[in-house]
């Protein structure tokens, strides 16, 4: 069993990122708990955040082999890309953040929680062809109705605790996967790839096998899970696990939390803190190992 902590290096390491190591520690088998450095955001990264990262999980008596860094692979990114080229499945989307918010405000151009309404969807080729001619800044997105087309149902295996619903199979329904989440973009104007398109071929390259982060990416899977059959990559199992939240809400980055590091400098007892959520989630863990034959 394989798994993987992914933080990104735009910040440092708050308690969330380690009960979310732990986790991933947790599930997979001795020397198979794997770091991968999700930096394909470059004007974010900073070289400080590689090597804290390290240090804080080491700090923490936590354990990962090797260290994937994203921004190195995008040969592979751009290979995927054009994979979905080929096969139509994408298109190019000239939108502006503007232009999109504007079509979402007009009720008699989309679905009510649709996440983009198609617009540059309906461009014929020649209009395409044009804009890019020109060089016309542009993301790419994936066109969710004919990727489902060939695929049929999207289903995943989840272990954890997903925020709404039980655990087990999941099968999510094509109607809530093209109104709820549409054509997502798979390769931005700004980096040439995408958090989906990314992650899915890192996973596939590490052999993981189960996929252990916070359920606040939990209806991210289901377009990941599109992006691996349409790539012919293997779809691993999920455990989505609860976020560690203070008194004032979630834990992030953005937030200026207390980091792993100022709370590991002051003695904190940080696995006492996490001791109520690593109980509430070790039953399900053993459950998850058992499943596959292991103690």
């Amino acid at each position: 069993m394989v798994t993987r902590f992914a933080p990104s290096p735009n910040g440092f390491l708050h308690l969330g990122h380690g009960f979310s190591a732990w986790v991933a520690q947790q599930v997979a088998d001795p020397g198979h708990h794997l770091l991968r450095i999700e930096d394909i955001d470059q004007h974010r990264a900073r070289d400080v955040f590689y090597t804290a990262i390290t240090e804080d999980l080491t700090s923490l008596g936590l354990t990962v082999s090797g260290a994937r860094i994203q921004s190195r692979h995008r040969a592979m990114q751009a290979w995927a890309l054009e994979k979905l080229q080929d096969r139509d499945l994408v298109y190019p989307c000239f939108c502006s953040r503007k232009d999109i918010d504007e079509a979402m405000d007009a009720p008699q151009e989309h679905d009510a929680g649709q996440a983009y309404p198609g617009t540059c969807r309906a461009k014929s080729r020649h209009e395409r062809s044009q804009l890019l001619d020109n060089n016309t800044p542009h993301a790419w997105r994936l066109d969710l109705d004919k990727a489902l087309s060939i695929i049929g149902q999207v289903s995943f295996r989840e272990w954890g605790f997903p925020p709404f619903g039980p655990a087990g199979v999941i099968n999510v329904g094509r109607d809530i996967l093209l109104r709820k989440l549409g054509d997502v973009v798979v390769a931005r104007k700004d980096i040439g790839t995408s958090y989906h398109l990314a992650v899915v071929l890192c996973d596939a390259a590490q052999n993981i096998t189960h996929v252990t982060r916070g359920n606040d990416l939990f209806l991210t899977t289901p377009i990941q899970v599109v992006l691996q059959k349409l790539l012919h990559l293997p779809v691993p199992e999920y455990f989505h696990h609860r976020l560690v939240a203070d008194a004032d809400g979630r834990l992030a980055k953005r937030k200026n939390s207390t980091s792993l590091r100022e709370m590991i400098a002051q003695n904190d007892d940080i696995w006492q803190q996490l001791a109520p959520m690593m109980a509430e989630a070790q039953p399900r863990i053993d459950e998850l190992r058992v499943s596959w034959g292991k103690p």
